[in-house]
């Protein structure tokens, strides 16, 4: 296995389900994070604007992360992060069938001292 000069950046392929949707990302850092139960993810990557074939998923993601320095993902909603050679092309698709229609009921957080 070849090892990664000093000067390397690592690139990360994050997959991630939000309300209903998987959506694929590439990041240059990814970590636990400082908030609890949370993957941090930062300096999110897109492809060039020179294609002439524009890919509406991923302009989708550009529009929805504009201005975010940094997204903190539920672990639960983490499919899978994988280091990669190069970034591609960021995209939502749909979940799993039937997956949209349905929303968790949202449970109630414990808060000490109250009953």
């Amino acid at each position: 296995m070849a090892r990664r000069k000093a000067t390397e950046t690592r690139i990360y392929k994050v997959i991630f389900n939000n309300q209903g949707q998987v959506y694929e990302v590439f990041a240059r850092h990814v970590s636990q994070g400082g908030l609890l139960g949370f993957i941090e993810v930062e300096h999110l990557l897109f492809g060039e604007r020179s294609q002439l074939i524009v890919d509406s998923s991923e302009e989708a993601l550009k529009t929805e992360f504009a201005g975010v320095k940094r997204i903190f993902i539920p672990m639960h909603s983490v499919v899978r992060v994988d280091e990669v050679e190069k970034p591609g092309a960021g995209r939502i698709r749909a979940g799993e069938r039937g997956s949209g229609k349905v929303t968790p009921f949202p449970f109630p957080v414990p808060v000490p001292g109250k009953e």
